[in-house]
């Protein structure tokens, strides 16, 4: 009853209370008081007013608005609209806002639109000022527009926690670079909008190699420095061309719109790799690292996101497994490398348990009368299998588990004790990985192999690289002093490869310093630095008291090159490959420890023989033929009868490669191509074109149905001969 009576009061217009005065109701008419409301409304801050005139100016705008932005009124009022407020470009809710000029030209109704004062200037205090506005046009009843009238309130503060919520949904907060949420939305949406328009785009995959020693032996807060360093080296590298992401852990994304030349991809690709791979200052320490990439294009390679994922990620498993340090395109004969991975680490613990793994040895010879003056330990792994599987493959394998310094043990017994076969004047090389120099049972495992084999100290020699110096520098100095207080031989190998050699070779104690065998390969080449690089090194070497092994000489344009350079010693196949230990005693037993430089006159470019199945097009007719050699600027192809030197061909190499070609030599069915345009790095060894032909060109291309053909005008023949007569061009 009692709230029926109640509703029954309110409904009448009574109060509830008898003694209290009847509502003082504004009526539609008393504009005065209506006013009052509207001041007070504007007083309260709780929001405010505004109104355009028909040529969109802003003819009234609350004092408090005005006080809000900190500008006076006279800065505001008759500017336009447009020119005061913008809508924001960076809005962080989902929903998307047309830009306010066009809802003020369309006349439409405006409902809590967010917009950003755009005035220069806008605050004393640099801050951001973001409102919320809802208006609606204002016509006469002749339909004449007088231009808008609306209400607004300040939204900054809510605002930028929308912002900051939305960064953090999107961006790491560790580097700052794109989450693993955004890449995957940015690529989707990229793909999606690029198939339609049959445009490329690229991603790149990658991840950091030996970054878990840095965590193991610095710390994990000298791991997140690294990583917020890794991220600045790859914003300077990619720039504008595209996103970089980090996906979490040492795991690295890049996507690179409408860019697929594998040759400045490839460029691309080993830029990051020397980049990231230079040394890193945390605090007092330093630390190295590397980096494999794999690249996958759109819509080559793919045309949706788990498509163009997946490839990538099999193309950095192959960049992994290939040694580290390298990239790789994607390629359809690529396996699931992760799969492929533990079964060679099961291998390779079988063949260390069943004494499978073998040494060869490579000799080092003297410069000026070829004596060998030492072996080089090689790793060798004939897998039962597949067949001899190369140390670039199973060293980082080994390194990744527990292994490497099993193997590494192994290794370092079984090269003292063969030495102790040799003449005492002949030393022997053993490599020791970044991973096994950081172990604590390092000098033990040294000292246990003299002992056991009773090789004197002397004529051990262990080759490190620049990858050792990660780490505490105070234990490595500690490790360094210990090895050199039993007595053994220090060389730095792959010297000039890195980018702070100089401050090792001032820190550590190497009694060698081995040349990379890169800066051989290009050393009679006249447009090259590399022979100036070489006699700096040698000179150095020379003026720190050190010797010098120049690697990879393999010709005699090379040979005489690096004598010119007063380099001391020389290893490389134009004096032996690696050997047997008993082929190294065969060579012993003679006496004579001189070996006779045997290899061609001048070093060229490599070739490789490929024996492949590839399609010549020539007018409108297309063949078969045989390819045997292929190098960056021609290819030998066998299978062609009546075809005249000079003439233009097209070769398709299959996936989308084509290659614009001239004939420079004739020998019967077997014919010498030159390309128009120089071949490119595949990252794994081979040779790709720069570009692919589409996909969709291609499908676009099959729908055309078969057109009437011309005579054809050579001979297809089958192959018969398995060498190559003829040269083609460097």
């Amino acid at each position: 009853m009692a709230v029926a009576r109640l509703f029954k009061s309110f409904s009448s217009g009574a109060t509830a209370d008898k003694g209290s005065s009847p509502a003082s109701v504004i009526a539609a008419g008393d504009s005065s008081r209506r006013l009052q409301i509207l001041d007070d409304f504007e007083q309260a801050g709780i929001g405010w007013l505004w109104a355009t005139d028909a040529e969109g100016r802003l003819i009234y705008i609350s004092e408090k608005a005005a006080d809000k932005l900190q500008q006076p009124m006279d800065a505001l009022l008759a500017q336009p609209f447009t020119a005061l407020f913008e809508t924001d470009v960076h809005n962080p809710g989902e929903r998307s806002e047309r830009p306010l000029g066009f809802q003020l030209t369309a006349r439409n109704k405006i409902l809590d639109q967010t917009v950003r004062f755009a005035l220069a200037g806008a605050q004393s205090d640099g801050r951001q000022s973001w409102w919320s506005i809802s208006g609606h046009p204002k016509f006469d009843n002749a339909g004449e527009f007088h231009g808008y009238r609306g209400s607004a309130k300040d939204i900054s503060v809510e605002y930028e926690r929308q912002l900051v919520d939305s960064r953090l949904a999107e961006f790491d907060s560790l580097t700052g670079l794109a989450n693993r949420h955004r890449m995957d939305k940015k690529l989707e949406s990229t793909l999606a909008a690029y198939k339609a328009a049959k445009r490329s785009c690229t991603l790149i995959m990658m991840d950091l190699d030996r970054f878990k020693q840095v965590n193991d032996t610095l710390g994990h807060p000298a791991g997140d420095e690294l990583l917020c360093q890794v991220a600045r080296r790859l914003e300077r590298v990619v720039g504008s061309r595209g996103e970089i992401g980090r996906l979490g852990g040492d795991e690295f994304q890049i996507i690179l719109p409408d860019i697929d030349d594998r040759g400045k991809l490839g460029e691309l690709a080993n830029k990051i790799i020397q980049i990231v791979s230079q040394p890193y200052k945390i605090d007092d320490k330093r630390a190295t690292i590397g980096t494999s990439v794999g690249i996958a294009i759109a819509p080559y390679d793919g045309v949706d996101k788990l498509d163009v994922v997946h490839n990538a990620d099999l193309a950095l498993y192959a960049a992994k497994n290939g040694g580290r340090g390298q990239f790789r395109f994607y390629s359809a004969d690529l396996k699931d490398e992760a799969a492929e991975r533990s079964l060679l680490e099961e291998g390779l613990r079988d063949a260390l348990a069943n004494d499978a793994l073998e040494l060869h040895y490579q000799p080092v010879v003297r410069a000026e009368d070829n004596l060998v003056v030492a072996f080089e330990a090689l790793m060798r792994w004939d897998h039962p299998e597949r067949g001899p599987i190369s140390p670039e493959v199973f060293v980082p394998i080994a390194e990744e588990s527990d292994l490497i310094n099993q193997i590494g043990a192994w290794a370092l017994n079984k090269a003292c004790t063969d030495a102790m076969a040799w003449p005492t004047s002949i030393r022997v090389a053993v490599n020791v990985s970044a991973a096994q120099f950081a172990h604590t049972d390092l000098i033990e495992t040294v000292a246990g192999a003299l002992e056991s084999s009773g090789l004197s100290a002397d004529r051990l020699e262990l080759e490190l690289t620049e990858s050792v110096f990660m780490g505490d520098g105070e234990t490595i100095d500690d490790i360094f002093r210990a090895l050199k207080h039993l007595g053994v031989r220090l060389a730095l190998d792959d010297f000039g490869t890195g980018y702070s050699s100089l401050s090792y070779l001032r820190s550590a104690p190497f009694d060698k310093i081995k040349v990379d065998r890169t800066f051989v390969d290009s050393c009679t080449q006249k447009d090259q630095n590399s022979a100036k690089i070489i006699a700096a090194i040698i000179g150095l070497s020379e003026a720190l008291g050190m010797e010098t092994t120049v690697e990879g000489v393999e010709a005699f344009d090379q040979l005489e090159a690096v004598r010119g350079m007063n380099a001391r010693f020389i290893q490389g196949w134009i004096y032996a490959k690696a050997m047997t230990q008993e082929k190294v005693l065969e060579r012993m037993a003679s006496g004579d420890l001189h070996i006779k430089p045997d290899g061609p006159l001048r070093h060229r470019p490599e070739r490789r023989s490929v024996f492949r199945r590839i399609g010549i097009i020539h007018d409108d007719h297309r063949y078969e033929a045989l390819m045997r050699n292929l190098s960056k600027t021609g290819a030998l192809i066998d299978g062609l009868l009546g075809v005249p030197t000079g003439t233009g061909l097209v070769l398709d190499l299959t996936g989308g490669q084509l290659v614009i070609c001239t004939v420079t030599r004739v020998q019967d069915a077997m014919i010498a191509v030159e390309f128009e345009t120089p071949l490119v790095s595949d990252g794994a060894g081979g040779l790709c074109t720069r570009h692919r032909i589409s996909p969709y060109v291609l499908a676009s291309a099959a729908m055309q149905g078969d057109a009437p053909k011309s005579k054809p005008q050579f001979i297809e023949v089958a192959a018969v001969s398995a060498h190559a007569a003829l040269d083609f061009p460097d």
